[in-house]
């Protein structure tokens, strides 16, 4: 009889990273599985830095696809081809598992390879392709299960937020100043220009991005470190704010940098995306938030508690945002390591539940997953023969 350690070898998990968010956030759960003696299969969507992010962070991964850009047609098509690519190349390594947070085309992949998948999402508000439905779907804690568009029974918790999972494995590395050209006499300000091509973008948040640059340019000692999504955005910084750069005000990291290391390094952020905003959030960095669109439940719990502050206006720019040099730890407070661990003991569970001997509880469903509990098992084992299209 095979052991349980030689079994799970058989048994690989595929993940698929589309964004660069993804990039450290998979990383150490990545590794927990490994560690678990679980092989895990890693694909990834070539935008967004995602090649230079996995690169930096040593995560092998077999690159498919190419970001479509705005037009929704060409979008959906770049879908159904990633799709297929995707599930052309993963048959071969017959991955049991699909796992991601959001990717689209591995969930449809992963219907017509006949797996199920484990769906991430921590914002309610983006929309569902209404075909595809993931076996499971995790989220954070305080997203509420019926504001999901889906079957609340496949809804799985995590505590915190998706950051707190690589922000607690966090080393500061201080030369990463040095690197830019940046004193410590300097006011660093952080800025992630707004998802232009996103389908949720408001281009109001442009002209906030803009009235903050505006605002803050006015202090000698201020000095702006943009990390655009992509070259064409970084061509439109450099030109609308030409004399920023010949200054020496502003500058684009030649290279790709850590994210979390550098917001760490700086004073304050200002972002027009989620995860920026959040990551200084989980550091304790001040963090102001130019994102117009639907506000989501996850911005909301860490604006109530003072860990985000969200910009609706030009005067909200002028009167909220509070430029002093910060002073900085050696590290920074020891984040709870409850998402990594919640996170990682789902994916398990739902791993040995689907091999594990099936027996019969007084209720007549099905058991096998003691550290769970009986309302997981039941919600896993319910799900095993999930129909996606």
């Amino acid at each position: 009889m095979k052991s349980l350690q030689s079994d799970r070898r058989t048994r690989t998990i595929w993940i698929d990273l589309e964004n660069s968010p993804h990039v450290p956030f998979f990383a150490p759960i990545i590794e927990e599985l490994r560690e678990r003696g679980y092989p895990v299969l890693l694909t990834a969507r070539d935008c967004f830095q995602v090649r230079e992010l996995a690169d930096l962070l040593r995560l092998p991964c077999r690159m498919v696809g190419r970001h479509p850009g705005k037009s929704n047609v060409r979008k959906m098509a770049r879908l159904c081809l990633r799709a297929l690519q995707l599930a052309w190349l993963t048959r071969a390594q017959e991955p049991v598992l699909g796992l991601s947070h959001g990717s689209r085309s591995q969930l449809m992949a992963c219907g017509l390879l006949g797996i199920p998948a484990i769906f991430l999402r921590d914002y309610e508000f983006s929309t569902p392709l209404p075909f595809l439905r993931p076996a499971w779907l995790m989220c954070p804690e305080m997203i509420p299960s019926e504001k999901l568009q889906c079957d609340v029974r496949r809804v799985l918790k995590y505590p915190g937020i998706k950051e707190d999972v690589y922000a607690r494995r966090f080393v500061p590395d201080s030369g990463i100043r040095a690197k830019l050209e940046l004193q410590e006499k300097d006011v660093v300000v952080v800025l992630r220009p707004p998802a232009s091509e996103a389908h949720y973008h408001n281009p109001e948040a442009e002209k906030l991005f803009d009235e903050a640059i505006r605002f803050l340019s006015a202090r000698p000692d201020v000095k702006f470190v943009v990390l655009p999504r992509n070259e064409r955005q970084a061509a439109e910084i450099r030109t609308r704010w030409l004399e920023l750069f010949a200054s020496g005000a502003m500058r684009i990291p030649q290279q790709v940098v850590d994210g979390v290391n550098l917001i760490w390094h700086s004073d304050l952020v200002i972002s027009g995306g989620g995860t920026m905003n959040r990551e200084a959030a989980a550091l304790g960095v001040p963090v102001y938030s130019v994102f117009r669109g639907r506000i989501g439940a996850v911005d909301h719990y860490l604006s109530r508690r003072g860990r985000l502050v969200l910009l609706e206006s030009a005067e909200d720019v002028r009167q909220k945002i509070s430029l002093v040099r910060r002073h900085r730890s050696e590290k920074p407070a020891a984040a709870n390591d409850g998402a990594l661990r919640t996170i990682v003991e789902h994916i398990i569970s739902i791993m040995d539940s689907r091999w594990a001997p099936t027996q019969r509880d007084p209720a007549g469903t099905l058991g096998g997953l003691p550290s769970m509990g009986a309302e997981a098992s039941r919600k896993f084992n319910s799900f095993e023969s999930t129909k996606y299209f």
